[in-house]
């Protein structure tokens, strides 16, 4: 299966065209495919930047988030308020991309031209599912405080009720790092 990408006109960018299956990381020095390393760099994050199409112009957000890993399927649990931009784009059009980082630090050089910079990310795409059913909610806030907070915490039905809880899916995803040398 191919993904092609398409400019704001809706014509199809012919030099870009990516794979779904198989990764194309052009360096594949910083490819990560270690899904203990991906987990880790998830797990050392706190915010994911989510990237969805609002009328034919991109639009990023950047929201908390907890996560579940498993069986090759990433799963992003979000929350926000009931209402606004966000939510009215992703109910337009699930499909979302997402970028979560872990600031590291410059690397110096001799000539600026070589200066560089230590990072890991996780990268990928997936569809926004709305979460409607309690139990699901109370489950995504905790997974969602444990990331943020480092703490379980059990929500209840009003506070889970009081907001939304949307998650977004992923098969299609890699993990890059550039290390401290």
């Amino acid at each position: 299966m191919l993904w092609v990408c398409y400019n704001f006109n809706g014509y199809p960018y012919d030099r870009y065209v990516i794979a779904k299956e198989g990764n194309n990381m052009r360096r594949k020095d910083r490819e990560v495919n270690d899904v203990k390393e991906i987990e880790s760099i998830l797990a050392g994050c706190k915010t994911a930047n989510v990237a969805m199409i609002d009328e034919g112009a991109p639009y990023v957000v950047p929201l908390s988030y907890g996560y579940e890993l498993a069986d090759g399927r990433l799963t992003l649990y979000f929350h926000s308020a009931k209402e606004g931009r966000k939510i009215d784009v992703l109910k337009r059009n699930p499909a979302v991309c997402f970028s979560i980082f872990r600031e590291g630090e410059p690397v110096r050089a001799e000539t600026p031209c070589n200066f560089g910079y230590c990072f890991s990310s996780v990268i990928g795409n997936g569809k926004a599912e709305f979460v409607e059913d309690i139990e699901e909610k109370k489950y995504a806030l905790g997974k969602m405080f444990l990331q943020q907070a480092g703490e379980r915490v059990d929500f209840t039905e009003a506070q889970a009720d009081a907001v939304c809880v949307f998650k977004v899916v992923s098969e299609d995803f890699a993990g890059k790092r550039k290390a401290k040398m």
